[in-house]
Parts: structure tokens; sequence; C-alpha cells
């Protein structure tokens, strides 16, 4: 998997402050930052996912590489703060995205000029959403990206979709009464009820596990409203910074032509597609290949002249 650098950088656990709560990250500072503050890499991961799921070989090489890099898990989810917990809203999900550049910018370590943010999955979407909405950014990443609510609830199918919604209405109802959320897994066995089902899906995230990693499979079944109308893929064409977008051709989660739609429309898109799965890219070959480019991106465009700024944009999500 990735190859251990431990004597190149440092790790400590923070938190800053989103909202009405905070979100914990993991702020990685390579060994020359005593000499001059860095860039930096603000990180976010997919759908119900917590930074300890498979982003922490990509932060050791962002760090190797030079780079400060922050790892952020979303309010709702993990050791972050947030009540009801399990609750994925693409709303508070940019918010916190938000506050960790904030955060990020104003640490000392730091320098505040030269910002990129990465994301994988549904963290690849809001990487896309967040860089339109930030054009003071010098790099984007987004790996195997949702881009479209809709083409992903069509991959789900048919009948799982049905079965779904019956849990949302339920969902729904629970919350106009204040009552605690009724939950379905994140990822669950085809023909399950799930908000991801594909053959990979529950197998690709328990591979992302560290031992005795206790990880919480379940969402508030009223995320999928917020998922649906959530469509960050039209976002590109707003971008200023560079972006490198990393397709799975064979994503069984994201529909990879209605992605690949979307990443052309970026005016400084560098796009690249990968024969590995959505779930693989985490890992072994894969994994390598990716790092490897993704490292020489974000290094290549962080270090270069910074690119003009313009006035920012908002990006759909649910209010």
């Amino acid at each position: 998997m990735a190859r251990k650098a431990t004597n190149q950088f440092g790790r400590r656990t923070v938190d800053f402050r989103s909202g009405d709560s905070f979100c914990s990250a993991w702020l990685y500072l390579p060994a020359a930052v005593s000499d001059a503050p860095v860039p930096v890499v603000v990180m976010g991961h997919g759908l119900g996912a917590t930074r300890e799921m498979g982003l922490a070989p990509y932060a050791e090489r962002f760090a190797a590489a030079g780079l400060a890099v922050l790892v952020f898990t979303y309010r709702h989810l993990g050791d972050s703060g947030g009540q009801p917990r399990q609750v994925l809203s693409m709303t508070k999900q940019l918010a916190d995205w938000d506050a960790a550049i904030e955060y990020a910018v104003n640490l000392q370590e730091v320098d505040g000029s030269r910002v990129a943010v990465w994301g994988s999955s549904l963290g690849g979407g809001h990487a896309i959403a967040v860089a339109a909405r930030h054009p003071e950014l010098r790099a984007a990443v987004a790996q195997c990206p949702f881009t479209d609510g809709l083409a992903s609830a069509g991959a789900l199918g048919v009948r799982e979709s049905l079965v779904l919604f019956g849990f949302v209405a339920r969902d729904l109802l629970a919350k106009a009464r204040g009552k605690e959320p009724i939950c379905v897994p994140v990822a669950a066995a085809p023909g399950q009820p799930g908000l991801m089902t594909a053959p990979d899906a529950l197998s690709g995230m328990l591979a992302l596990l560290p031992t005795d990693y206790q990880w919480v499979n379940r969402a508030a079944a009223r995320s999928v409203v917020s998922l649906l109308r959530y469509r960050p893929g039209r976002s590109a064409k707003r971008i200023a910074a560079p972006i490198l977008i990393c397709i799975s051709a064979t994503d069984s989660v994201a529909p990879p032509a209605q992605t690949e739609r979307y990443a052309r429309q970026a005016p400084h898109g560098d796009v690249r597609l990968y024969d590995a799965g959505h779930f693989d890219f985490y890992l072994g070959e894969a994994f390598e290949k990716l790092v490897t480019d993704q490292t020489e991106f974000l290094v290549g465009h962080l270090q270069a002249a910074p690119a003009p700024s313009r006035p920012s944009e908002q990006t759909d999500a649910d209010g």
C-alpha cells in the first residue's frame, strides 16, 4: 500500500469549529515546516466515511512531498460533533469544507496563499463544488467523484430505490416528530436496503477499515433527499483553478459517463480515466498510480505562481 516515510512528517489530531459544533481532523506537517510556511491540502472523504478509512496513505505521501495536509471528518460522523448522529447534509458538509479551509489558512505553519482541496467519492463532488466557491484555491483534486445525485440514484436500480424511499418517508416523519433518525446502511449487499448496493460496495468499504476501527455503517434515511438534490458536477464549468479529476472507468457508484461530461467542462481541468473500480482507488497498484499522479499535480501547482482570482459563486446543495 503506501510507502512509509515517518521521518519526513508528523501528524497530530486537531479540531475546528463548524456551524454549531466541530470537526475532528488530522494535521500532517512535513519536516521542512520549521524552515518556512508550506502549502496545504485540505482533504475530505466520501459517503458516510470518516478520515480513518483509507485517507492516511494519501495524506502521508503528500506530506512526504513537502505539503501540509488537513484531513477532516464531517460533522455528525465519527469523532466529530453534531446531533443527531449519522445525518448526511450536503449543505452542512460544504460548510465543513469552508470551515476546514478557514482553519488551514490561519495555521502559522501554512502559507495561506497556497491551498488545494482533495476529495474522494462524495468528497470528490464536494471538491468540485468547493473549488467553484473558492476561486482563491491554487488547485483541486476530485477522485472518483459523485457528480449527480439523480445519475447515482439511477445506478441504484428501481426496486432498490422504491424500498429506500419507504425508509425515507418514515425518517422524515420521525424528524417531524422530533424522534431519533431511522437509518439505513451506507453500504449493503445487492438487493438489500442501502445507499450503495453495488456488488463491490460493502466489501469495498470494509476493506478500508483499519484493524479495530468501528465504522458506523448507517445513515439517516432523510439523507437521500439531500443526495438526490445535489449535483456538484454542474459547478465544474465555474472552477478557476487547475483541477485534476480522476475517474474510474468502471465506477459502480458514480456513473463515469456523466462524471466525464461534467469534468470536461472545467476550464483548467485535467481529466484522467483509470481502469480500477470505485473502491480500488485506495489500494494496491491503483493507489500507487493515483497517488503518484496526484502528488505530481499538487506539488506542481502549489509551487506555481498564483492565478488571478474572481468573485466566488455558490453551488447546488440542499437548503
